[in-house]
């Protein structure tokens, strides 16, 4: 593979990113969603941070863990109940983080 070969394809893929990520802020104002799309783009990044959180809670080595030794599915379970009592997503983190330090240690 040439460095020609190699900086062309850096070029193409770089204009291409740029394309389509620019592509709504530079012609949002002309581009209308239908209601039903907007709404359900609304959930987008809860849906992102789920399929980031969820698999990292279950799986240890490439394997789900489904234990009482599990101090992630734990701290998950515990700052969801949490969260459904206070809607407070700052504590939530908070009480996340300390329940996970705490059960890693005892655990």
């Amino acid at each position: 593979m040439s460095a020609c070969y190699v900086w062309l394809a850096i070029g193409a893929l770089t204009l291409s990113t740029l394309l389509t990520r620019c592509s709504l802020f530079l012609l949002g104002h002309a581009v209308k969603f239908p209601p039903r799309v907007q709404h359900a783009l609304r959930y987008a990044p809860a849906a992102a941070l789920a399929a980031i959180v969820i698999p990292d809670l279950w799986l240890a080595d490439g394997a789900a863990v489904f234990s009482w030794t599990n101090p992630k599915l734990w701290a998950g379970i515990g700052a969801t109940l949490f969260f459904l009592g206070t809607r407070h997503l700052l504590a939530t983190i908070v009480v996340g983080m300390a329940l996970f330090s705490v059960l890693r240690l005892t655990l």
